[in-house]
C-alpha cells in the first residue's frame, strides 16, 4: 500500500514528463498520467472502477491548461491550423461529453484494455500508413472535420483521454496535415475535448455521490483537486520545453518518437507486461 505523500510525489515527477510530452508530441500525456494515478488510486485502496474513473477525470483536467500552454507555443510557429481546431475541438467537446456519460456505464477492465488498445491501433496505423505527398493539401472540409471531431470526441470521452493520442494520426495520415501541424493543431483540439471531457466526469460522479473526502484527497465527482495540482503545476511549464525540442526535430524522427512511446504505454495498459511477469 502506499502513502498520500509517496502518491503525491510520484505524480509531481508525472508531471514533468506529461507536460514535455505534450509539447513535443501534441497529446495530453495521457498514456502517462492515467497509468500511474490508476497505480496510486489503487495503492491507496481505492476501487479499481472509481481509480480508473477519477484518473480519467483528473487526466482531462490536467491536459487543458497543457494543452493551451502547448498550443500557444506552437502558434507562434505557425504549426496550428485554427479554423479546423476550432471545428474539430467543438464537435469533439460534444462527443468528449457523450463518451464520459457512457465510460461510466462499463466496467473497470473494460475501459483500461479499450485505452490501451486505443493507443496501440493509433501507433500501428501511424507507423504503417504512407506520408502524404508534399504537394497534397491539407483535408479542411467542414463537414469532414465535424464528423472525425465527433468521432473522435466520443473516444476520448470513454477513454478520458485529450485525445492527441489518436488524433495526430488521424490528422497526419487521413487529413493530410503532416507531421508537424497535426502535433500543433492536435495540441489546441484538446483545449476543447479535454473541458467537454471533464465537465461530464464530474457531472456524473456528483449524480454517482462522489463527494467529499477519500484516501486520495477530495473528490469532485471522477475529479481530484490534489492530484490535479500535482501534475499541472510541472506539466503547464515543462509543455513549452517540449515545443522547443518538437520544432529542432526532423518530421521523420518526431513520428518515431511518438509511435514508440505509444506502444509501449498500450501495452501497459492492455496487461501484456505483466501477463508476461515483465517489471516494466
Amino acid at each position: 500500500m502506499l502513502n498520500f505523500v509517496t502518491g503525491i510525489v510520484a505524480l509531481i515527477i508525472t508531471g514533468i514528463g506529461v507536460g514535455f510530452a505534450s509539447g513535443l508530441l501534441g497529446v495530453g500525456g495521457c498514456f502517462i498520467m492515467i497509468p500511474v494515478q490508476y497505480w496510486v488510486y489503487t495503492g491507496l485502496g481505492i476501487d479499481p472502477k472509481m481509480a480508473i474513473l477519477t484518473a480519467f477525470g483528473t487526466n482531462l483536467a490536467v491536459v487543458f491548461p497543457t494543452a493551451i500552454s502547448g498550443a500557444t507555443g506552437h502558434s507562434r510557429r505557425g504549426a496550428v491550423l485554427w479554423r479546423a481546431a476550432v471545428i474539430l475541438g467543438i464537435t469533439g467537446a460534444i462527443g468528449a461529453v457523450t463518451g464520459s456519460v457512457i465510460a461510466t456505464h462499463l466496467p473497470a477492465n473494460a475501459l483500461k484494455i479499450a485505452f490501451g488498445l486505443a493507443i496501440l491501433l493509433g501507433a500501428i496505423r501511424m507507423l504503417t500508413a504512407k506520408p502524404p505527398k508534399v504537394e497534397e493539401e491539407p483535408n479542411e472540409n467542414p463537414a469532414t472535420l465535424a464528423v472525425w471531431g465527433i468521432v473522435l470526441g466520443i473516444a476520448t470521452g470513454i477513454i478520458g483521454i485529450g485525445g492527441g493520442v489518436l488524433m495526430v494520426p488521424v490528422m497526419a495520415v487521413v487529413l493530410r496535415f503532416g507531421i508537424h501541424k497535426a502535433v500543433g493543431t492536435s495540441t489546441a483540439v484538446m483545449i476543447f475535448t479535454s473541458l467537454g471531457g471533464l465537465v461530464g466526469y464530474i457531472i456524473n460522479g456528483i449524480n454517482a455521490g462522489i463527494f467529499g473526502h477519500y484516501p486520495i484527497g477530495y473528490l469532485i465527482g471522477y475529479f481530484n483537486p490534489e492530484s490535479w495540482l500535482a501534475l499541472a503545476a510541472t506539466s503547464v511549464p515543462m509543455a513549452q520545453v517540449g515545443v522547443r525540442v518538437a520544432h529542432r526535430l526532423p518530421a521523420k524522427q518526431l513520428k518515431y518518437i511518438f509511435v514508440i512511446v505509444m506502444i509501449y504505454m498500450a501495452l501497459k495498459m492492455i496487461g501484456v507486461f505483466a501477463w508476461l511477469k515483465l517489471p516494466i
